[in-house]
């Protein structure tokens, strides 16, 4: 096998074969994370195409965590919606009012994300599970509910930019400040369609809160 990145090693393992960036690969999603904000429109869409059941059940969280309480008819509705998809598919991982947090701290606290999992979300910031060596990243409701129907998705496979961070950082320090300073450094565009790493001698001086900070933020690099 040819040196890889974290990213391609991820992928070849759920594509069944050896990958390489560029590549457009068909691979086995572990996690899907669903809202009540995004997810009423992958059900719809999802229901549309004739599907009667998910591939994997055990593989689709869903999460109460924008619209609750509802602030008015429209996100309650929005609610509604969710919860009878959760009830007639018998969903085990549906988190409602009294057990519910926002989904991208929920999940990893209930161990539903592991190192090495390809996760998806229909929200922007479904990247924060890569603290946990994760490769995690957002898409559309629609190809969500294709994740839905299949159990899989299509990706490119994406260029991967290398982060060192070395040293130990000073006091107050924390990991807002270092993704603040590469978005800064590459701007709002430098990762469009890239995968971060990080690596460096760095990352053992940094918790989980911090890794949690900089796996969610790296979204806004591109």
């Amino acid at each position: 096998m040819s040196q890889q990145t974290m990213t391609e090693k991820i992928f070849s393992e759920h594509a069944g074969r050896e990958v390489k960036a560029g590549e457009i690969v068909r691979v086995d999603i572990d996690m899907i994370i669903g809202n009540d904000i995004t997810t009423p429109i992958s059900i719809r869409a999802f229901e549309e195409s004739g599907a009667k059941s998910l591939a994997n059940p055990d593989a689709f969280a869903l999460v109460m965590d924008h619209y609750i309480p509802a602030k008015d008819i429209a996100s309650a509705n929005q609610a509604k919606i969710s919860r009878e998809f959760a009830y007639k598919h018998d969903l085990k991982y549906f988190f409602d009012e009294k057990d519910m947090g926002i989904e991208h701290a929920l999940l990893p606290e209930k161990g539903l994300v592991l190192p090495g999992d390809v996760i998806i979300g229909a929200d922007s910031h479904t990247c924060t599970h890569g603290a946990l060596g994760a490769f995690s990243t957002g898409m559309g409701s629609t190809d969500l509910a294709f994740a839905m129907i299949t159990g899989d998705n299509w990706f490119k496979v994406p260029e991967t930019i290398k982060v060192e961070l070395m040293g130990k950082p000073a006091e107050h320090i924390y990991g807002k400040d270092i993704i603040l300073e590469l978005i800064r450094q590459i701007g709002v565009d430098g990762a469009l369609y890239k995968a971060i790493e990080f690596t460096g001698d760095a990352i053992q001086h940094l918790g989980m809160a911090d890794r949690f900070s900089i796996a969610n933020m790296v979204i806004e690099a591109g």
